[in-house]
């Protein structure tokens, strides 16, 4: 079905099922009630004149759960599933008094439509490699072109921000006398250092609006002045603003908008959001979802036996900017993350506390991965990160050392990795300097000494603007000093547009960092615009993704080469010209669930009257689980949004929806097996089956 209309009505999607599906409509008019209806289908099902087995399979679920309750895990409420018996009714006419959306009936249709055709080919590789071309990334002269001239114009800008400033104590003050040349060569100076993008960071509409060349709409203006009467901050750096395109001509850069841009339903939710994940709200004495008992609910987070999260009490609690779809923006809501810096930093009683946190690790049977971030990890300073460090290398030494009076099958585990999770490679790449380097390097040598094996900046990389040439060398002087970086990409909808992944997988690769996760958009109703469909990560990893996929063999063969190149950008590039591949497609497309941690094995079960369709998921079965995760049985999430809506949507940003056609198709996913590198090594003992900190008593959340 091409719809060239963006508008399709209840009555033009009723007359397609009226003319190209007459059995089905011919089969509801024959039946008195639903039930006589579900059955008529399935016995339809099994002796029609059925072209797609698959599709068969798909409706065949929709009538098995038709009628079922379930319970929604993101809402923790209960929803009727009534799919195919409003199909009936609407069918015959017997929908009275109910507001139902035209996306509803659109699923449907597609989903029997499909009944009578056989699968298309995949898209081949020639027509993925024409869809990354579209995307440009910031290493292109041209997108570099306009952000010179961005750069001058918001230079200009500080300059008189900076003469304007009543803060003597300030160390971007012009010098008495200074000439306009003195003031642009001294602004020019300071905006290699990562301090000064902090202390000039724009936080009010007006000034955003200045900064980009009073180039955003009234609507847009109006919204910011809500969100900050709301209290929501503003925190962006001249650099990222630098990269976006004001200009209305050149590179697209929405992908960079929409992650510092907020939506109306951000700002109208804002004030009553609440974790995603159950297992971070935390009460004192209480275990978490997952049945974990925690020193601190706001220190350490934990969801699986052998990894846990620290957020420091220092300027990690911070960011070098606000992402508008933020997983932990209920804490910015708090304040518990937020952008006061001086307030942020550590008090006399952090290094007592940071003991305490780090005894939690080491007295824990299962943890071996601690994963250091915030806000965001590398916001600490230097001085406060090498604290962190070291305490972290510490506890690492004497778990290991405690473990030598252990026998075999009652050992701990212990400490094999260490992550720091941050943006600022590509929001404040200037933060990679000399000293930041010395610790990382110090750190990972006296680390690996106690057992430490995987070292790892894990980052956020949205779009290949965001790969700029300061970008790049913050990137080489972080894996020159022996760490690797892994990318996670939040799938929001500008990054799900055809191609873009996968041209970010290759800019990506060709600087040496491997990509880890695709996450799909979690929360409610604050990120109803830049959440995409689960459908789109199913199509995108096996129509686009599947070009890098590699081999058994070929997996082996580029994790030597890894292991065994000290360029890696240079190995990685070898690796993928030699197999004539454009890029290794080493992440995992997944969703964060409530409580029971990520995966993409997932069935379609039904849809809302919105169109939003029901997914039963269940565990990633490549990883260790907490027992009463295990014991749970499924979970059921509501999607935020139809793949109607998301199809307008992209048909908004210029996309073509006939490109997207096989979306409707993708109603089960099965989660992707984790890449060798990024499976713990063997620690060459047996580590104890006991669990230490877990306590399910009174855990009714999840049960």
């Amino acid at each position: 079905m091409k719809q060239k209309n963006k508008m399709l009505s209840t009555h033009g999607i009723k007359t397609l099922f009226e003319t190209r599906l007459t059995q089905l409509t011919s089969l509801a008019s024959e039946s008195q009630d639903e039930t006589a209806f579900k059955n008529k289908l399935n016995d339809y099902l099994l002796s029609g004149p059925i072209y797609n087995p698959a599709a068969a399979r798909q409706i065949k679920r929709l009538i098995d759960n038709d009628g079922k309750t379930i319970y929604e895990a993101s809402t923790e409420q209960e929803i009727k599933i009534e799919t195919i018996s409003l199909l009936w009714k609407f069918l015959t006419n017997s929908i009275i008094n109910e507001e139902i959306s035209v996306d509803l009936w659109i699923d449907l249709y597609h989903q029997f439509d499909r009944l009578y055709h056989e699968e298309e080919e995949l898209p081949d590789e020639k027509q993925v490699q024409q869809w990354m071309k579209r995307w440009p990334s910031g290493l292109n002269e041209d997108v570099r072109a306009i952000r010179r001239q961005n750069k001058e114009r918001i230079i200009s800008l500080l300059i008189q921000k900076i003469e304007n400033r009543h803060a003597p104590s300030s160390r971007y003050l012009f010098p008495e006398g200074s000439t306009e040349e003195d003031k642009r060569q001294l602004v020019c100076q300071w905006w290699n250092e990562a301090r000064f993008h902090l202390a000039m960071a724009i936080k009010s509409p007006t000034e955003l609006n200045r900064m980009l060349g009073n180039s955003l709409s009234e609507e847009t203006l109006q919204l910011y002045h809500k969100a900050r009467k709301k209290g929501m901050p503003v925190f962006i750096t001249p650099y990222y603003l630098s990269l976006l395109n004001p200009t209305g001509k050149g590179y697209d850069d929405t992908a960079i908008r929409s992650y510092i841009l907020y939506s109306p339903q951000l700002v109208e939710t804002y004030g009553n959001i609440h974790a995603w994940e159950k297992e971070d709200a935390v009460e004192d004495g209480k275990p978490n979802a997952a049945g974990w008992l925690l020193p601190d609910g706001h220190n350490i987070h934990r969801r699986y036996p052998d990894v846990a999260i620290l957020i420091p009490d220092s300027m990690g609690r911070a960011c070098g900017g606000l992402c508008a779809s933020c997983q932990r923006m209920y804490d910015f809501q708090s304040e518990r993350l937020n952008f006061e810096f001086e307030a942020l930093r550590p008090k006399e009683s952090w290094d007592k506390k940071l003991r305490r946190l780090m005894g939690y690790f080491e007295e824990d049977t299962q943890l071996r991965d601690i994963l250091i971030t915030g806000g965001d990890a590398l916001m600490s300073q230097n001085k406060t990160l090498r604290t962190i460090l070291e305490a972290v290398y510490r506890m690492a030494a004497r778990k290991r050392k405690a473990n030598l009076e252990r026998p075999e099958g009652e050992k701990y585990a212990e400490l094999q990795r260490v992550r720091l999770g941050s943006r600022l490679p590509v929001y404040l790449p200037m933060r990679i300097n000399d000293e930041l380097l010395d610790i990382l390097r110090e750190f990972k040598e006296k680390a690996s000494a106690v057992g430490v094996r995987q070292f790892l900046i894990q980052t956020h990389i949205q779009t290949p603007l965001e790969v700029t040439p300061e970008a790049r060398e913050a990137i080489r002087k972080i894996l020159a000093a022996g760490w690797t970086i892994t990318n996670q990409l939040v799938y929001n909808v500008a990054a799900s547009r055809r191609g873009h992944t996968a041209k970010l997988r290759k800019v990506l690769n060709g600087l040496g960092v491997l990509c880890y996760y695709t996450f799909s958009v979690k929360g409610f109703e604050e990120n109803y615009a830049v959440f995409t469909p689960n459908s789109r990560s199913l199509q995108e990893k096996e129509e686009e993704k599947r070009w890098g996929k590699l081999s058994a063999e070929q997996e082996k063969e580029f994790l030597n080469l890894l292991r065994n190149s000290k360029d890696r950008a240079a190995a990685v590039q070898r690796f993928c010209t030699f197999h004539q591949i454009p890029f290794v497609a080493t992440d995992r497309s997944v969703l964060n669930l409530p409580g029971i941690g990520k995966s993409m094995t997932f069935v379609t079960i039904g849809m809302t009257k919105e169109g939003k369709r029901i997914l039963e998921f269940d565990h990633d079965p490549t990883r260790q689980h907490s027992p009463i995760i295990h014991q749970m049985e499924k979970i059921y999430i509501k999607e935020n949004k139809s793949i109607w809506q998301y199809m307008l949507q992209l048909q908004e940003m210029g996309e073509k929806k006939e490109e997207y056609a096989s979306l409707w198709k993708y109603m089960e996913g099965e989660t992707e097996h984790r890449f060798p590198l990024y499976n713990y090594p063997d620690p060459g003992f047996r580590i104890t089956e006991k669990y230490s900190h877990l306590s399910v008593v009174g855990n009714k959340s999840i049960c």
